[in-house]
């Protein structure tokens, strides 16, 4: 089996990395799977799978695998929708959107990937410790109806409060990960939703405030941040391969979980090796310890999260059904009998 990685257009770490186009390659096979995910510790799954060669032992070696890196959950689904992938690593916000763009036929759920991982983050001295003070404040989360973007107004709205746009009191900011800490560094914004890393950069390196971890705003505590998707045609088309997929995505995770230092060392390296840097320790130890790696999508996060995003109009008009965005319900409730939160 050959590997070659693709990294996708706008991939960025704050530490000042810029990457293009590296390594593909002439697939002279007919099997071949292509898969995306993003550079952060949340997709650890794909990242230490593929780096440790778990998905290598359960795919035949006449199967290709070519990885596509990106940092926009959109943009996957854009991909997925020009059939330029087949499986990926994304949050639920753009999962449910391009479900229901497609009007279901594009895509299914396969399983989990990360609970978690995501926190408000505040400039010392803002106030955004009370939602009193949220009036006038400038809030930046990633593109408009990504997971993060949601959870956020959706906050909002729990708090009677809403954004400039919609005649509100609140600015928020739709801008990349990146940009995000760029303006927070020179103090041009108050706060920040975000997923890790970022989160514990903007504390670690810019004296940024955790207000709360997203998971304190979900049902249990709990919220499927990242999960595993395909593109239907390529399910029907490809059983097998996708069997093996979600059966060394379970082995991954329980990896992951039974040697977490392991598993940070394989992230960093990863890094180092297809991004031109690493993050310093103790931002990857801080940004692990506010995830869950886990196999399960939890599907009532997901349902709820559906819920969310059509109260602020992200889902259309004329209501929106997702009873059947999960793959194989008997695939997916041996995944979810599982508990793998050790």
């Amino acid at each position: 089996m050959k590997i070659s990685y693709i990294i996708g257009i706008g991939i960025a770490l704050a530490f000042a990395i810029a990457i293009s186009l590296t390594q593909s390659y002439t697939d002279t096979s007919d099997e071949k799977i292509r898969v995306a995910f993003f550079p952060s510790i949340a997709h650890a799954v794909p990242i230490v799978g593929l780096e440790n060669e778990i998905f290598h032992e359960n795919l035949s070696d006449e199967t290709n695998v070519e990885i596509k890196i990106f940092d926009s959950g959109p943009q996957v689904i854009e991909s997925l929708f020009s059939n330029s992938i087949d499986i990926a690593y994304v949050g639920p916000g753009p999962v449910i959107n391009g479900y229901l763009k497609s009007d279901g036929s594009a895509l299914k759920i396969l399983a989990g990937a990360a609970d978690g991982g995501a926190s408000l983050i505040a400039q010392k001295g803002s106030g955004l410790e009370s939602i009193e003070n949220f009036d006038g404040k400038r809030i930046a989360a990633p593109q408009i109806s990504n997971t993060q973007d949601v959870s956020l107004r959706y906050y909002l709205s729990l708090n009677g409060l809403m954004p400039v746009e919609k005649g509100g009191t609140v600015y928020v900011l739709n801008i990349s990960n990146p940009d995000i800490y760029t303006l927070f560094a020179k103090g041009d914004i108050d706060g920040a939703w975000v997923p890790e890393p970022w989160a514990t950069m903007l504390v670690q390196d810019l004296d940024g405030v955790r207000i709360f971890n997203e998971s304190e705003f979900w049902p249990e505590n709990e919220f499927s941040s990242v999960l595993l998707i395909g593109r239907t045609d390529f399910i029907e088309k490809n059983p097998e391969i996708i069997s093996n997929w979600i059966d060394s995505n379970k082995e991954t995770v329980q990896w992951i979980n039974s040697n977490p230092e392991e598993a940070k060392q394989v992230y960093s390296k990863f890094l180092q090796g297809y991004m031109g840097k690493t993050l310093p320790d103790q931002i990857i130890d801080e940004s692990f310890s506010n995830l869950i790696i886990t196999s399960n999508p939890l599907k009532e996060s997901v349902i709820t999260f559906a819920e969310r995003a059509d109260s602020l109009g992200y889902l259309g008009r004329s209501g929106y059904n997702i009873d059947e965005i999960f793959y194989e319900e008997k695939i997916h409730e041996e995944i979810v009998g599982v508990e793998e939160h050790g």
